[in-house]
């Protein structure tokens, strides 16, 4: 058995759940990634990045083309969020990442993202049935972890306002789709978001202490 095999073969079974070692190992990383993103770490990208080729074998495995999909961005944004960190770290005058709220003009373009990105990915879907089971709600949670991780890699408080709406259709959808794993993680990504963005807001509140922004 390799290990993409390996991967997505069954861990254990809990509540009548199936669960897979990918879905599980991924989902840790994950939520470990989260955690450090709450703490400020730099390591929350090399997490993410991790987390993403993981859970990639797994979505892939299930024909879940907007998961799987969603993974490979993340691969691609960690890189990208790592290098923006860096820069802000090197800003800050505490030698933390400075955080902030986001424009009301920065505001308006990650919804207006979010929404025409889900209306073309979620069209896509639709016209070719085989990329998705759940077009709809698959293109969402593609889309909205792409708007999430960018406002993370730029220091705004909003991407924990964007992963707290990933989660409210990420749980549901995870659980249909057979990735129980995932669908509890999700649970508690929600809790750890409401944590961190309370974090993140007060911070904004000394900006003395914050430095630039990333």
């Amino acid at each position: 058995m390799n290990a993409v095999s390996w991967l997505n073969s069954e861990a254990f079974t809990v509540f009548g759940q199936h669960i897979k070692w990918a879905d599980m190992i991924g989902n840790l990383i994950g939520l470990a990634a989260l955690a450090l993103g709450w703490r400020r770490s730099i390591w929350t990208w090399p997490a993410q990045l991790l987390a993403g080729a993981i859970l990639f074998t797994a979505f892939a495995s299930a024909h879940l083309s907007g998961s799987a999909g969603k993974q490979l961005v993340v691969i691609v944004v960690a890189l990208w969020g790592w290098q923006a960190w860096n820069r802000g770290k090197q800003q800050a005058q505490d030698g933390s990442l400075a955080v902030r709220f986001a424009t009301w003009r920065e505001r308006g373009v990650l919804i207006g993202a979010a929404a025409l990105g889900t209306l073309a990915v979620g069209g896509l879907f639709t016209l070719f049935p085989s990329l998705s089971w759940d077009p709809w709600p698959d293109a969402y949670i593609f889309v909205g972890t792409i708007v999430a991780m960018y406002a993370q890699a730029k220091g705004m408080v909003e991407f924990w306002f964007a992963w707290l709406l990933v989660d409210l259709v990420g749980v549901p959808l995870n659980f249909a789709n057979g990735f129980a794993f995932s669908g509890f993680v999700y649970i508690i990504y929600g809790a750890l978001v409401l944590w961190g963005m309370r974090d993140w807001w007060l911070r904004t509140r000394t900006p003395a202490l914050e430095g630039a922004t990333a």
